[in-house]
């Protein structure tokens, strides 16, 4: 499997840096992995849901550490070509990267602030569960 398309919706939190989506072989979709910034630097972490117990789980996620290494790099490639030092902080639109294209912060619209529920909010209706 391949990734063929991956959206970076970046946020200025104290920890969490974007939410991501990731689209494999043109035809599955992952939503809800995050970018988070810890002590040894950026990671991510995978979609997950808390359970009665106050534990998280992941309800998606990569089987060995190939495919997680694998993962890790596009995503954190992608957040850096989202990532520019004169961007307004807050968030702004979405940077979208797919196989054979990348698109750039100077290709991409000017970005908008957004609040951390409007990004959630757009980042959650690019999925086609979405009800509108």
């Amino acid at each position: 499997m391949e990734i063929t398309e991956v959206k970076v919706f970046p946020i200025h939190e104290e920890k969490l840096r974007a939410f991501v989506s990731i689209v494999f072989d043109h035809c599955f979709m992952v939503n809800d992995i995050k970018i988070i910034q810890g002590r040894d630097g950026l990671f991510i972490s995978m979609p997950s849901r808390k359970k009665k117990n106050g534990e998280f789980k992941d309800i998606a996620h990569p089987l060995n550490n190939e495919a997680r290494r694998s993962i890790e790099d596009r995503i954190l490639a992608a957040f850096s070509q989202s990532t520019d030092p004169g961007a307004p902080v807050g968030g702004a639109s979405p940077v979208i990267t797919s196989i054979g294209t990348a698109t750039s912060p100077a290709e991409a619209k000017a970005p908008e602030p957004k609040t951390l529920a409007e990004l959630e909010e757009l980042h959650l209706s690019d999925s086609f569960w979405s009800v509108e």
